[in-house]
């Protein structure tokens, strides 16, 4: 309703008008389209059965668990662009759902399957790593956050770039 009177003072806006009323008009604009805010948490998220405490409540749950948790890249040149991936299973009772990869640096970057992982279903999150204006020992890190247990798992990719 807001949004049509806003629309029915600004329809007319040649004419002259009221500062109170301009600042009201624009005032319930704002307050329209924040209204409808989207969350980017899944509902699956939500539904995590884990206490706050971090110990499940006994309820079946996703379980991620991935082969290995580091990979090094050896020596690579200053420009290169590499990448890993990362298997890991759902070895948890109920379904998996990755919820987002955050790297610790924008030379990092992490893919991930976004459908559901069935109990006993694996997948890859792959880690790609872009060397240039880099020298020297490089460990970056990726942060996995998912519905099961554990919540979060740190991915780590290492290399020795040189000059």
């Amino acid at each position: 309703m807001d949004c049509c009177i806003l629309i029915w003072i600004l329809k007319d806006w040649r004419k002259p008008m009221n500062s109170k009323v301009l600042f009201f008009a624009i005032l319930s604009l704002s307050l329209c389209c924040c209204s409808h805010k989207r969350d980017n948490v899944g509902i699956d998220l939500i539904h995590n059965t884990q206490t706050v405490d971090g110990k499940g409540s006994g309820e079946k749950m996703p379980s991620i668990k991935f082969d290995r948790d580091s990979h090094d890249f050896g020596r690579l040149s200053a420009s290169e662009n590499v990448s890993y991936s990362f298997h890991f299973t759902n070895v948890g009772k109920a379904d998996l759902v990755i919820g987002g990869c955050a790297a610790t640096c924008g030379c990092t970057v992490a893919d991930y399957p976004r459908e559901r992982i069935a109990p006993g279903g694996d997948g890859y999150v792959k880690v790609s790593f872009k060397s240039a204006g880099m020298s020297g020992r490089q460990v970056k890190e990726v942060t996995v956050s998912t519905n099961g247990e554990p919540s979060r798992v740190k991915l780590r990719v290492m290399a020795e770039v040189g000059i």
